[in-house]
């Protein structure tokens, strides 16, 4: 009876053993990923703006700005790798009471890179025909300190965000990555010619020029970002570059309340993380190994306690 017991434990052990591998080195790819789910609302703060009033036709300068930038997983156009979600941002002058900008994305992505695809109705506002490549929504589980890719959505292209050091946000720590833009064409405006600065009737086509420097925060574990700023200028300029005027220039940053929202939710999945990956497979290994042990030995004792035991040479004895 002994001996049975004793290799049931040694197959039962066997079996944790094995399950422990296979959670920490199968199962944990399979169930960490990001949602498809996803849905949540931040907001940004920003002063001193100055932005183009096409209500007004004028520059306004030195108002306060909120921008919201809500987030939705389309879950039916979503897979076991790829999640797509849609974001839709609002900037808005709270001192005047008027609309800035309005913009929106349709992001195929990687449920563990991040990385974007080009698939499920991906689009930049209605232009389903750019090719979306590199990070958007978010970065990669287990982020590294180097440099990615990621899409800018004025400039329609991917565009470098080194990694420029570690800090913390909210308590959290937080990657930090800076995207630079530096005076980049991205397209054409015909203006009024007395908008520009010119004399006489009609109008002139001005090129729109970019320039940005916006920063990311990111929790390295889990890949969300906690906060972002968005320091950005638009101007429109003329072939000499006299002639023209600011379109929108000032910063924004994410709120602390919606800060600690993406840490709690970075925090949330960073416990997942551990209990599949270090914590589950930790004491699956340790169960397993201790029921193998105690099997062992209760399969040893048992043969030990079955050999006959003789006080003399039974060969001997009869002779």
């Amino acid at each position: 009876m002994r001996r049975v017991v004793g290799l049931t434990l040694t197959g039962l052990g066997a079996f944790f053993v094995a399950a422990a591998l296979l959670l920490r080195f199968y199962v944990a790819d399979q169930v960490i990923k990001f949602p498809l789910d996803e849905y949540v609302v931040l907001t940004f703060a920003g002063n001193g703006f100055n932005y183009f009033s096409v209500a007004q036709l004028k520059e306004l300068s030195g108002v306060s700005v909120r921008a919201t930038s809500t987030f939705r997983g389309d879950v039916k156009a979503g897979s076991s790798s790829t999640a797509v979600w849609d974001n839709f941002s609002a900037l808005e002058d709270v001192i005047n009471h008027q609309p800035i900008q309005y913009s929106s994305q349709r992001a195929a992505f990687d449920r563990r890179t991040g990385a974007l695809g080009n698939c499920c109705g991906a689009a930049v506002d209605s232009n389903t025909k750019v090719r979306q490549s590199g990070l958007a929504f978010v970065w990669p589980i287990g982020t590294q300190k180097k440099t990615y890719q990621v899409f800018d959505t004025t400039l329609l292209k991917p565009v470098p965000a080194p990694y420029t050091g570690t800090t913390a946000v909210d308590g959290m720590t937080a990657y930090k990555f800076v995207e630079h833009v530096d005076h980049q064409p991205f397209g054409q405006q015909p203006v009024p010619r007395a908008l520009a600065g010119l004399p006489g009737p009609g109008s002139v086509t001005l090129t729109e020029y970019y320039t940005a420097t916006n920063t990311y925060w990111v929790d390295p574990v889990t890949g969300v970002v906690l906060a972002v700023s968005q320091n950005d200028r638009v101007a429109l300029e003329d072939s000499t570059g006299t002639a023209g005027f600011v379109a929108l220039q000032g910063q924004v940053t994410t709120t602390p309340q919606s800060n600690k929202i993406e840490v709690d939710k970075a925090r949330s999945g960073q416990n997942k993380i551990t209990l599949i990956q270090d914590i589950g497979p930790l004491v699956l290994l340790v169960l397993g190994i201790a029921l193998v042990v105690v099997g062992i030995m209760l399969v040893v004792r048992q043969r030990d306690e079955e050999e006959p035991v003789y006080d003399q040479d039974p060969v001997g004895s009869a002779a």
